[in-house]
C-alpha cells in the first residue's frame, strides 16, 4: 500500500485527552499521560491492544468553554495538557511503535478569546472584522435571522460595542470564522501545515461540513419537532448552513494542502448517506455515523444493522473504502446504548470484521458505560443549556486503568467523577480475564492484522434466520464467515462450507465445524472457512 494508505489496514483509537491519563495531579488528563500509556495501545505484542493510529481530541490553547473545541491558539498546546516539546515527544514515541498520529482540526470556529476575534470585535473598521460573520440587527433589534445554535438558543450574540451580532453555530464563546474570506482560508491552511511539519499523519476535521454558509444567510425553513419548544436549531432544516452549495471547492483546497505532506483527511459529517458520499472526492474517510446514534437497549435489531450496512456498501463510490464508528466523545457509551456487555462484545466483533476502517473510542474496549452525572456535576456546555439528558459528560468520564483510588487515572479529585464500577471494570483487572471484553478486542485486532480478507477483502451479506446478521469477507481464496444473533433464542445457521471457529464474542468456543453452527442469544462468532 502507498504511504497514505496506512488507514485502510489500520484500527484508529480516539483519545479524549482530558479523560485518558493525568500525570500532573490536577485531575485532568494530559499529553504525557498518552505517552505513558502508548505501550497499552501497541507495544508490538498481543498483550497490548494493537491499534495502528491514535486520534487525539483538541489539546490546543483554549479557555475551555467547550473543552478545547474553542481554540485561542491553533499552533500551541494548552499548558493544561503540556507544551509543544511534549507533543513532539508524543509523535516520536508513537511513531517508534508504528502508531500514526491524527489530531483534531477545528475549522469552523475559534474561541472568542482568540486574537483574531479580539481584533475583529474591536471595531467595524478593523482589518480582521470580516474574518468572522457580523450582521446588523433587524429593525426591531432582533437577530439577523432565525438560525439556532446546535447547543440550544439563538446562534447570534449582540456586541454592544459595535452594535452588530456575531454568528456562532455552537456556544457564544465559539464565533464562526468567515471562510468566504481568502485570508481566513490561507490562515487555516497554515494551521494544517504547522502540525504536518511536526509529524502529524492526518486530521479529523470537526464539523467541516458547516464552514460554508449561504452568503445572505436567509431564514432556515422550520419543521415541527425539536428537543424542546425553545430549541430553534432542532426545529429547523439546516439547508443554508450545512453542506451548502460550493463547499466541495473549499474541501478541495483543504485536500491540496493535505497533499503537500501526504496526510490523511477524516471528515466529521452528520449528513445523509447520499450527501456524505460526495466528500469521498477529497477525503479518505468521511466518517460513517450510520450506526453510532442507535439506542438499542429495547430494540436490538439485526435488520436495522444489515440494512444500514448494505445501503452504505452500495453507496460508496467505486474504488473508495468504507469506515465504521460505534462510539465517540459526543455520543452515549456503546455499552449503554446497546444495553448489555454481551451486545457490546457482539458490536466489537462486527466493527472489527466489517469491510472498512474501524474507529474505537477509548474505554469502549473495557465496556465502560455512561458516567454517573448529576445536574450539579454538568460541565458540558450542551448539557448546561439543554439539561442532563443531553450532556456529553456521561461519555467523557475518566478512563479506568486499575482498582486503585480514582481508577488509576489520577491521584486527586477528577474533572468528572470516575464511575463507581471502576474497581472491577478497569484495564488491569480485565487484562487478567481471558474471557473479558478487553481480551476480545485484543484478539480481534491482532487476528485482523494477519488476515487480508478481514482488511481488504470483499463483503457479502448472506440470507439468514430472523434476528441474525450473517456476512462473509473473502480475498484471494481466504474466507471468513461472521454471524451475530440479536435475540433471546438460540438459533442454528447453515454454513457455506466446513470451517474452524476462530473465536466467538464470549471467548468460550473454538474448534472445527461442519454444516451448521448453533449460536446462543446475543452471540457473535468468527469462522475461517475451509
Amino acid at each position: 500500500m502507498a504511504k497514505r494508505d496506512w488507514w485502510k489496514k489500520g484500527v484508529i483509537y480516539q483519545i479524549y485527552p482530558r479523560s485518558f491519563k493525568d500525570t500532573t495531579g490536577n485531575g485532568v488528563g494530559d499529553l504525557q499521560g498518552i505517552i505513558d500509556k502508548l505501550d497499552y495501545l501497541n507495544d508490538g505484542t498481543e498483550q497490548s491492544l494493537g491499534v495502528d493510529a491514535i486520534w487525539i481530541s483538541p489539546f490546543y490553547s483554549s479557555p475551555m468553554a467547550d473543552f478545547g473545541y474553542d481554540v485561542s491558539n491553533y499552533t500551541d498546546v494548552d499548558p493544561l495538557f503540556g507544551d509543544l516539546d511534549t507533543f513532539d515527544t508524543l509523535v516520536e514515541e508513537a511513531h517508534k511503535r508504528n502508531i500514526k498520529v491524527v489530531v483534531d482540526y477545528v475549522p469552523n470556529h475559534t474561541s472568542n478569546e482568540h486574537p483574531w476575534f479580539r481584533e475583529s470585535r474591536s471595531s467595524k473598521d478593523n482589518p480582521k472584522r470580516d474574518w468572522y460573520i457580523w450582521k446588523d440587527p433587524k429593525a426591531d433589534g432582533s437577530p439577523p435571522n432565525n438560525w439556532g445554535s446546535m447547543f440550544g438558543g439563538r446562534a447570534w450574540t449582540f456586541d454592544e460595542a459595535t452594535g452588530q451580532y456575531y454568528f456562532h453555530q455552537f456556544a457564544p464563546e465559539q464565533p464562526d470564522l468567515n471562510w468566504r474570506n481568502p485570508k481566513v482560508r490561507e490562515a487555516m491552511m497554515n494551521v494544517l501545515r504547522f502540525w504536518m511539519a511536526r509529524g502529524v499523519d492526518g486530521f479529523r476535521m470537526d464539523v467541516v461540513y458547516v464552514i460554508w454558509k449561504h452568503p445572505d444567510m436567509p431564514d432556515q425553513p422550520t419543521v415541527a419537532k425539536g428537543r424542546s419548544e425553545t430549541d430553534a436549531f432542532a426545529q429547523q432544516q439546516q439547508i443554508y448552513s450545512f453542506n451548502y452549495e460550493g463547499i466541495q471547492d473549499i474541501m478541495g483546497e483543504i485536500r491540496a494542502t493535505l497533499d503537500e505532506y501526504d496526510a490523511v483527511g477524516i471528515a466529521e459529517l452528520w449528513l445523509s448517506v447520499e450527501d456524505r458520499m460526495k466528500y469521498y472526492k477529497n477525503f479518505e474517510m468521511p466518517f460513517n455515523f450510520d450506526l453510532i446514534t442507535e439506542d438499542m437497549r429495547d430494540s436490538w435489531d439485526a435488520a436495522l444493522f444489515r440494512e444500514k450496512i448494505n445501503a452504505y456498501e452500495a453507496a460508496i463510490p467505486e474504488g473508495k473504502f468504507p469506515n465504521y464508528v460505534l462510539g465517540n466523545h459526543d455520543i452515549p457509551r456503546l455499552a449503554s446504548r446497546y444495553g448489555s456487555e454481551e451486545r457490546a462484545c457482539s458490536a466489537a466483533m462486527m466493527l472489527l470484521t466489517l469491510r472498512g476502517t474501524p474507529t474505537l473510542y477509548a474505554g469502549d474496549e473495557l465496556g465502560m458505560v455512561n458516567g454517573e452525572i448529576t445536574t450539579e456535576q454538568i460541565v458540558d456546555p450542551q448539557g448546561l443549556i439543554l439539561g442532563v439528558e443531553h450532556t456529553r459528560d456521561v461519555t467523557r468520564t475518566p478512563f479506568q486503568w486499575d482498582a486503585s483510588a480514582y481508577a488509576g487515572f489520577s491521584t486527586t479529585d477528577t474533572w468528572l467523577p470516575v464511575h463507581s464500577n471502576y474497581k472491577t471494570r478497569n484495564a488491569a483487572t480485565l487484562s487478567e480475564d481471558e474471557q473479558s471484553i478487553l481480551s476480545l478486542y485484543r484478539k480481534l485486532i491482532w487476528y485482523r492484522k494477519t488476515k487480508p480478507s478481514l482488511i481488504i477483502g470483499s463483503y457479502e451479506s448472506l440470507e439468514s434466520p430472523e434476528n441474525t446478521f450473517v456476512y462473509t469477507r473473502t480475498h484471494n481464496g481466504e474466507a471468513h464467515w461472521i454471524a451475530i444473533t440479536f435475540g433471546a433464542k438460540a438459533v442454528s445457521i447453515d454454513l457455506p462450507s466446513s470451517g474452524e471457529i476462530v473465536f466467538n464474542s464470549l471467548l468460550n468456543r473454538a474448534g472445527a465445524v461442519a454444516n451448521s453452527v448453533t449460536l446462543q442469544s446475543d452471540e457473535a462468532i468468527l469462522i475461517k472457512l475451509a
